[in-house]
């Protein structure tokens, strides 16, 4: 249940930390100044799934002095940031914010990502910021020494679509941190917990930290400015261009009016959608069937570089005159290590619909209890990895075949809500 926030004034505070409730080391060592709203009482230990709820007008600060207290309990390490495998601007943006209010704890965060960038704007917004996320793919993280890293990071994402998170558990490292704002996923114990369902945009959260003191954004720094205009653009781009969004993303994007680029925006909304992205949208055009309002697609197999194709398709899917909802889907096959997963994205115009309860219903979860996909306001994926059955796609007429049945059962579960009389596998 959504309640009404009303706007309050903020005072400035500094932040006092009792000897007694964090360990300082002897060196000394000077605060950050922290501004926020005054503060009740709180837990202090900062673990256990947060949900926040809505109307808390205090929510932002206490969040912020915990992530604080947190941060200072970990200074001098070095931290992972595990994104989902093809990262998002939001995701991008946040932690390029979570690194550098981090630098200021002397705590060393790596951005990394399993899967590709493949959408054209976020291929844009990396090179044209230079923000500094790192592919790790799985084949190259057998090289990489884990025990370097006292911590790991989640931004984003609870792990769900990340293929490292189960080898950064094996290797023991902890969770420190996790800053989402979709529904939960599953059980995860981390030392600092800000979940918030309700918030439209992950960069809104890290905005709200930024507001309350945890990094003072400077116009004259290039890299404050280049970072304020990735989150402005993450900030958008999951509010489909604020037209979803809540008083909170709202007064996210008039703090960061006054520090990002204008210019560097546009030009990475500018960039060109590629061939091949045109070429998925005019599959999924000829393939989609429309029920009920619900315009389904199934494209076929893609290259693992084109996946961002997928929930481009639906976007465009989802404008069609009397269609409030679109799901594309189709095999993505990745070369280098021989996997396939059936990846899904779903759009929808309909509010009474929610994606995540959709999704979950409709695909269910695997044997470990994770489910096989979510979503948030407007929009939802899905990844099924097909284990045994991946690859060996040389003979076209098996390739054929597989296809076929994935293609039929994707369909069939889907129609099942949809159109619960339906049978779409035809006798």
């Amino acid at each position: 249940m959504y309640l009404n926030s009303s706007v309050t004034q903020f005072d400035n505070l500094s932040l006092e930390l009792k000897p007694e409730e964090v360990e300082i080391d002897k060196e000394s060592y000077e605060l950050p100044p922290l501004t926020r709203p005054s503060l009740p009482g709180s837990n202090g230990d900062g673990g256990g799934i947060y949900l926040a709820q809505r109307g808390n007008s205090s929510l932002a600060g206490q969040k912020s002095e915990e992530l604080q207290k947190t941060l200072l309990c970990h200074r001098h390490e070095r931290h992972l940031v595990i994104l989902q495998d093809f990262p998002d601007p939001d995701a991008l943006s946040c932690a390029w914010a979570y690194q550098l209010i981090t630098q200021q704890y002397d705590i060393k965060c790596e951005i990394v990502y399993a899967g590709t960038l493949s959408h054209q704007e976020n291929i844009a917004l990396v090179k044209l910021t230079n923000l500094p996320a790192q592919r790790w793919t799985m084949q190259s993280l057998k090289s990489k020494d884990l025990s370097s890293y006292q911590g790991f990071v989640l931004i984003d994402n609870q792990g769900t679509t990340s293929q490292l998170l189960s080898a950064v558990q094996q290797a023991g490292i902890p969770l420190v941190v996790l800053v989402d704002h979709h529904s939960l996923q599953g059980e995860l114990k981390a030392e600092f917990v800000d979940v918030r369902p309700y918030v439209r945009a992950t960069a809104t959260i890290f905005t709200q930290y930024l507001q309350a003191g945890l990094l003072s954004l400077d116009s004259s720094i290039s890299q404050h400015v280049k970072c304020a205009t990735a989150l402005m653009h993450g900030l958008r781009s999951d509010t489909n261009r604020l037209m979803q969004a809540q008083e909170e993303d709202f007064m996210a994007a008039a703090y960061l009016s006054r520090f990002y680029d204008a210019q560097l925006l546009n030009a990475i909304l500018q960039a060109n959608r590629s061939k091949r992205v045109m070429d998925v949208i005019e599959r999924s055009l000829k393939n989609r069937i429309v029920q009920n309002n619900f315009s389904i697609a199934g494209v076929g197999y893609l290259r693992y570089d084109d996946r961002d194709a997928i929930p481009q398709a639906a976007d465009f899917l989802v404008t069609e005159e009397n269609v409030h909802t679109a799901v594309v889907y189709g095999i993505v096959h990745d070369e280098d290590d021989e996997l396939e997963v059936v990846i899904g994205s779903l759009r929808t115009t309909k509010l009474t619909l929610d994606p995540d309860e959709f999704i979950k219903e409709a695909f269910g979860q695997d044997s470990t209890g994770r489910f096989f996909g979510g979503g948030r306001t407007g929009a939802g994926g899905f990844e099924i990895p097909m284990g045994f059955l991946s690859g060996s796609n040389e003979n076209s007429a098996y390739a054929k075949m597989k296809w076929e049945v994935y293609d039929a059962q994707i369909k069939q579960k889907l129609l099942k809500l949809v159109n619960p009389r339906d049978n779409p596998i035809q006798s």
